[in-house]
């Protein structure tokens, strides 16, 4: 008999809304600070390829030497001008082309640090 009657009772108060209260919260504190430091690594690889370009050149020079043509003749005779004497012969012969290739690599690291201070009061 006791279970009957409280079960009205229990169904109402489920039914009831309740209300719901929040209190004002103040901070605490009165004034502060803030520091935060951040710290940043950066590596740049580069590279640098250059080809230098060139013509065809040749040349003779000598001394007590004598040619019987061009240079860039195949058929081309040096010959001696006065035999027996010293003689010099340098003769140079390059086609058109790639005459020299440069590569260059390089890393190139930055380190960077930055500080900032925040200072607050009420």
């Amino acid at each position: 008999m006791i279970k009957r009657c409280l079960l009205p009772i229990i169904s109402l108060l489920l039914l009831t809304p309740l209300s719901a209260r929040a209190n004002q919260i103040t901070p605490a504190f009165t004034q502060g600070s803030m520091q935060a430091t951040t710290t940043t690594t950066q590596t740049v690889t580069e590279t640098i390829a250059t080809e230098v370009m060139g013509g065809d050149y040749s040349h003779w020079s000598g001394n007590n030497i004598s040619a019987s043509s061009h240079v860039n003749d195949s058929a081309v005779n040096f010959t001696l001008t006065t035999a027996g004497e010293e003689f010099q012969l340098e003769t140079v012969s390059r086609v058109a082309g790639v005459v020299e290739t440069i590569d260059i690599t390089r890393n190139i690291t930055t380190n960077s640090t930055t500080t900032s201070l925040s200072v607050f009061s009420q």
